[in-house]
């Protein structure tokens, strides 16, 4: 069979990647740019399973990829939204601390957000917290403005139309990449609906990007190790307790938020996420399992130094993913007044976090690039916030 030929292909159509293809062919046009999907329609795992948050930069290490990309991506995507009718809304948040030991901690998530540049972010004390938010439990916190809420899948939607019927780009849905040979002179991937050609590829596979970059990497030092994060939502006689977004300060030993409550742009109010280790890379249910993801995880050498570290946590998380009153007991901490039956059950997404040998899980966006191919290995949370960004900076280093 005849491989289709491509200047560039890329693999996965998350947001990353459909950010990645279209500014690719936004700049140039000349290309010829293929994105190969293995679902049936773009952003079906963690670009359309996330809490719809645009993030405000506030947490991240001075400096490092996502603090750079979520500033810059930030003012990109609210000017994208703007553009393209994308509903969304600036409503601001607060994080707070509910006990006394938690006030170092805020301090330094404040300090942060001054040297990442965000301007309009103040401290407050329990008086001002509830004027903001009335039925909070805080004793002090930090209100950031600049933090939204917005339509990731219509954003999704929105690049693909864009990438295809303005720019001519090419998507091929259903189509799962089984095999990448590199003839160094140009790249040939084996997908289960035909065969493609192109001088460069870029994989941004989320939940998948380990096994993608072991396509072509002898050694591949990351791990993907999926973590399910499990909401519930507010009953509609119970959303008056929360006006926009509330989150605690995370837990330093822990490289997760902690369970939130979170306004959403279609309606509504989410509490959660939590963070439970996924017995599959797509399990959206604790009763989700797959032998194989199961084995790559409890066979990678890091895993077990993370379980050493966070294992006491972990069984936290799990207890709270099977108790709905754990869950609420933690969502009280924010605001007392919730009741467990003033939840219903909601949804979920699995976050893909990398994770070296030696234990450690990967904080900053990884993008390994050799001569012809690039690897996007690791894209949590802010990456649906930071994507215009990361697809910007990777389209320009392949066509530099």
């Amino acid at each position: 069979m005849q491989s289709e030929k491509y200047d560039i292909i890329v693999i996965g159509a998350g947001l990353v990647g459909l950010s990645t293809a279209y500014h690719l062919k936004l700049n140039n046009p000349q290309l010829k740019v293929l994105i190969l999907e293995k679902e049936g329609k773009v952003a079906q795992h963690q670009s359309g399973n996330n809490s719809g948050v645009i993030h405000s930069g506030i947490y991240y290490k001075p400096g490092s990829l996502k603090s750079q990309t979520c500033i810059s991506g930030y003012t990109s995507l609210l000017h994208f939204a703007e553009k393209n009718e994308i509903p969304y809304e600036i409503c601001g948040k607060i994080i707070v601390a509910t006990s006394a030991n938690e006030i170092e901690s805020l301090n330094n998530i404040y300090d942060r957000g001054v040297k990442n540049g965000l301007v309009g972010i103040r401290k407050i004390n329990a008086d001002q917290s509830r004027e903001l938010e009335p039925h909070c439990a805080a004793i002090a916190g930090i209100h950031v403005p600049q933090t939204g809420i917005i339509d990731y899948p219509k954003l999704a939607v929105t690049l693909q139309d864009l990438f295809q019927n303005q720019y001519g780009g090419v998507i091929k849905l259903n189509s799962k990449v089984n095999k990448i040979t590199d003839y160094n002179d140009h790249i040939v991937i084996e997908t289960n609906d035909g065969t493609y050609t192109a001088d460069r590829i870029i994989t941004c596979a989320g939940l998948f990007s380990d096994r993608i970059a072991n396509l072509t990497e002898k050694y591949n030092d990351l791990r993907i190790i999926p973590f399910r994060g499990e909401y519930y939502k507010l009953k509609a006689d119970k959303q008056y307790l929360i006006k926009n977004l509330i989150y605690p300060v995370p837990n330093p030993e822990f490289p997760f938020l902690g369970v939130h409550f979170t306004r959403m742009i279609g309606g509504g109010v989410e509490a959660g996420p939590n963070a439970v280790l996924a017995f599959k890379r797509e399990g959206y249910k604790f009763s989700d399992v797959n032998l194989k993801d199961i084995a790559e995880t409890v066979t990678w050498p890091g895993f077990w130094k993370i379980i050493a570290k966070y294992g006491s946590i972990g069984i936290g998380e799990i207890y709270r993913s099977l108790s709905k009153d754990a869950f609420v007991k933690a969502l009280q901490k924010l605001v007392p007044e919730i009741k467990t039956d003033d939840l219903e059950e909601g949804g979920a997404g699995v976050r893909a976090q990398a994770c070296n040998r030696s234990g450690f899980l990967i904080d900053d966006f990884n993008i390994l690039q050799s001569k012809r191919i690039t690897h996007v290995r690791n894209a949590p949370s802010p990456a649906a916030t930071s994507s215009l960004a990361i697809g910007k900076l990777i389209s320009e280093k392949i066509t530099d």
